[in-house]
């Protein structure tokens, strides 16, 4: 029985309504609508979103809402308005087994996965606030420990005939699994890749990210040459700094040899703090690591942080609501 049509590819609804006695042409009014008007009130029932359970704007205008599924699971998502135009943060879990040390996603545990249209909904309730133009996968969950939703979610939101985003607008974010990087760059969607390396090497990478004790740092680099040679679409590296960890000037010689020789580019991201005792460097600490990785010959941006007064970062805002035994953490 479907109980929500977001979950359906479009030939899959033109088959289910027939099955049902609907006209074909009942699959083009769900399919390109969020709520649709012009259809039998048994149809727009199943056209399930979120309940939106609380919403926090920033004095930047980045919006975060915490949702409700229809299992009461909650989630969250991000909408950050920027001058070329609209993201969404979305999570691809409920939850996440990663329990990397520096997030938030995994504190209540993994729960379960979301469904592909789980996925579509958050970026449908965002885009009746502003015109979405870009998506990113990198809110609570490891999008690749949910592989199978992941891809059909990217296929229902490129669809021409639904909501249409541009391949190329959207980012996919992993903690690391090299044989799922394998499979997704053998898929050649033309999605953006990025990694959560946060580490030059193995010994730093497990003391904040458990996947690295089963992946090395060099399994990981080897899949992203791969998806590099398959796609032709330089990796992304994500890379949060954090004091007495990961960012003294020979980390960052130590990153620039690791990455060379192939095209990437690294997002330096200033830590977000929240999650566990660790805490972000100086501006002096930063800016000298950024310095010498450029020097190195690595391309890198120093990435401006958003939300962080309304709990932006993966997991932050759910743990505050569920402490405040679901009040919200302003009422």
């Amino acid at each position: 029985m479907v109980t929500n049509i977001y979950n359906l590819t479009k030939q899959e609804l033109t088959e289910y309504l027939i099955s049902k006695g609907e006209p074909k042409y009942r699959a083009d009014q769900l399919f390109q609508a969020v709520n649709p008007t012009n259809v039998p009130k048994h149809l727009r029932d199943l056209c399930c979103l979120p309940a939106v359970e609380k919403e926090l704007v920033s004095k930047d205008g980045t919006r975060k809402y915490l949702l409700r599924l229809q299992d009461d699971s909650l989630i969250e998502c991000v909408l950050l308005t920027q001058d070329y135009g609209n993201t969404v943060c979305i999570s691809s879990q409920v939850g996440c087994k990663m329990g990397c040390a520096f997030c938030a996603s995994g504190a209540d545990g993994f729960v379960r996965n979301l469904t592909a249209g789980e996925m579509l909904s958050q970026v449908l309730v965002t885009n009746k606030v502003a015109k979405i133009s870009n998506i990113v996968i990198m809110g609570s969950g490891e999008p690749f420990d949910n592989f199978e939703n992941t891809i059909k979610f990217l296929q229902l939101v490129t669809c021409p005939d639904g909501i249409n985003i541009g391949a190329r607008n959207i980012s996919v974010s992993t903690a690391g699994l090299p044989d799922k990087i394998r499979a997704f760059a053998d898929l050649n969607m033309q999605v953006n890749l990025c990694i959560s390396l946060h580490a030059p090497n193995d010994d730093i990478r497990k003391t904040i990210m458990p996947i690295a004790k089963k992946y090395s740092v060099g399994e990981l680099i080897e899949s992203a040459k791969y998806f590099f040679e398959k796609t032709k679409r330089r990796v992304i590296f994500e890379y949060a700094l954090i004091d007495n960890v990961n960012c003294e000037p020979q980390h960052a010689m130590e990153l620039g040899k690791l990455l060379r020789g192939f095209p990437n580019h690294v997002n330096l991201i200033n830590l977000n703090e929240g999650a566990g005792n660790l805490r972000a460097p100086s501006r002096e600490t930063a800016k000298k690591f950024m310095d010498t990785l450029i020097k190195s010959g690595v391309s890198c941006t120093m990435r401006k942080s958003k939300g962080s007064d309304i709990a932006g970062a993966c997991g932050q805002l759910k743990t505050k609501f569920v402490g405040c035994g679901n009040k919200g953490e302003n009422e």
